[in-house]
């Protein structure tokens, strides 16, 4: 039997411009980075340089993963085919539940942004028409999606340029108090213990770099493509999230004012530059938080249709969820169905939302440093035609510093806590149906992409 496979409809640059869109860094720095403002105070500053570190260490390890195996499961295809298939199954589980929330996530900072321009907007009713109307532009050709997210991105890469000359012009303090003396959100010292935790919520502002390897069905030479979009996703957001993140903490007139705010960055925006600017970079940040929600609605629909490709369900959902458009070559059923699954989530609590998505990340990180280490040692990464420099410092290195992240969460009982409950509980539930229903049916189906052809890889445990 043939297996359903993507059209290869892009270069490096189309692949970049999307896994760009995905990360969102206007997104990032205007709904996620306040989260850290909060947790950190000015310590935001070393959060965001650390998760800077980790991201260069996971670079790494993505891109050497990605140039072995580049398919458009993601890291779940990458685990199951290097720590095996109960580890890979247990990905795919944190991953198809966390990448269709994080569209809703950012999907609902829709309303906030235009909110601005029409009080009273239903956020959540805003945040899915906007899943709805994504998952309807994504069904196109991936070409032309590519095209589409790159004017998006050009446009809130100017909005974070502005933000980073309003505080870098005319900053209220110096660059030294950020470093030697960072304080808290409430007063007093920032903590170690505080930054850390901050850290883990900075890596989910930075995360996304990695999601260049869902196209790796659909880019031409995606070996070499994929490892470069990755590399240059992450320095490129760094730089976009990082330089307005230190601008905002360096020009803010008053620290307290600004932590106490409801919208951090729109104070900040109103105050250095007034009403009117503040408004337009609102409508560019909408407009970001829209191209983001384009471009991961793309990446998570490419990750359920390899689930049903792979057969991980019951045999008529894999069969609608692996079906490619005829004309267009994209996966039209799992596109669909991801945006209304979005959409729902829309108007669900957001802070149950990024308890959810909070520390999967770190888990699934985990996995990848551990598939890289593996990979090594018993050859199945041996093909890829990147291999990252130093090898074992990025992989070790980035699970110490996980293995922080987790503690510091473990003694965090209001967020943390709880987020590594819900991650070990969505990991208990993947493997009970991995052992209950795909063992017992005989095993787990990998479908091993060949260029425009594919081949089935036997099943095995």
């Amino acid at each position: 039997m043939t297996t359903p496979a993507l059209r290869r409809g892009l270069r490096t640059l189309g692949t970049l411009l999307i896994t760009l869109s995905a990360i969102s860094p206007a997104s990032s720095v205007f709904i996620i980075a306040p989260g850290v403002l909060a947790g950190a105070g000015t310590g935001a500053f070393f959060s965001f340089a650390a998760a800077a570190v980790v991201g260069v260490f996971m670079a790494f390890v993505y891109a050497e993963l990605a140039s072995a195996f580049p398919v458009a499961g993601g890291e779940y295809a990458i685990v199951a085919r290097t720590l095996g298939r109960l580890p890979g199954f247990a990905v795919l589980g944190l991953m198809i539940i966390t990448q269709v929330l994080i569209v809703a996530v950012i999907a609902l900072g829709v309303g906030t942004y235009l909110g601005v321009l029409f009080p009273g907007l239903p956020g959540p009713v805003a945040a899915a028409v906007t899943c709805v109307l994504a998952a309807g532009v994504g069904v196109f050709d991936i070409k032309l999606n590519a095209w589409v997210t790159g004017i998006f991105l050009a446009i809130e890469i100017l909005a974070l340029v502005v933000v980073g000359a309003l505080g870098l012009l005319h900053p209220a303090r110096p660059l030294t108090d950020l470093v030697a003396h960072p304080v808290a959100a409430g007063g007093g010292p920032a903590t170690i213990g505080a930054i850390a935790i901050a850290t883990s919520v900075a890596m989910f502002a930075y995360n996304g770099y990695g999601s260049a390897v869902y196209f790796g069905e659909e880019t031409q030479d995606a070996p070499r493509g994929i490892a470069r979009a990755i590399l240059l996703a992450l320095a490129i957001t760094v730089v976009a999230e990082l330089v307005p993140v230190t601008a905002v903490l360096l020009g803010a007139p008053d620290l307290g004012a600004l932590f106490g705010s409801e919208n951090m960055l729109s104070t900040f925006i109103t105050a250095r530059g007034g009403s009117t600017l503040d408004t337009v970079l609102s409508l560019a940040v909408a407009l970001a938080i829209m191209n983001a929600v384009l471009a991961i609605v793309l990446i998570s629909s490419r990750l359920v249709f390899s689930s049903g490709r792979d057969r991980a369900w019951p045999g008529a959902i894999n069969r609608a969820l692996a079906a490619v458009h005829p004309r267009f070559g994209t996966p039209w059923v799992a596109t669909a169905g991801t945006g209304i699954v979005a959409a729902a989530l829309c108007f669900v609590d957001p802070q149950l939302l990024l308890v959810v998505t909070s520390t999967s990340i770190v888990a699934v990180y985990a996995a990848l440093c551990l598939g890289a280490i593996v990979g090594r040692r018993t050859g199945a990464t041996a093909h890829a035609q990147y291999r990252m420099p130093w090898f074992p410092v990025a992989p070790v290195l980035a699970l110490a510093v996980l293995v922080f992240v987790v503690y510091q969460n473990v003694v965090d009982p209001a967020v943390g806590r709880p987020s590594l409950i819900v991650t070990a509980g969505i990991v208990l539930l993947a493997v009970g149906y991995y052992v209950l229903v795909l063992r017992r049916r005989g095993g787990w189906q990998l479908a091993e992409p060949v260029g425009e052809e594919t081949a089935e890889e036997p099943a095995r445990d």
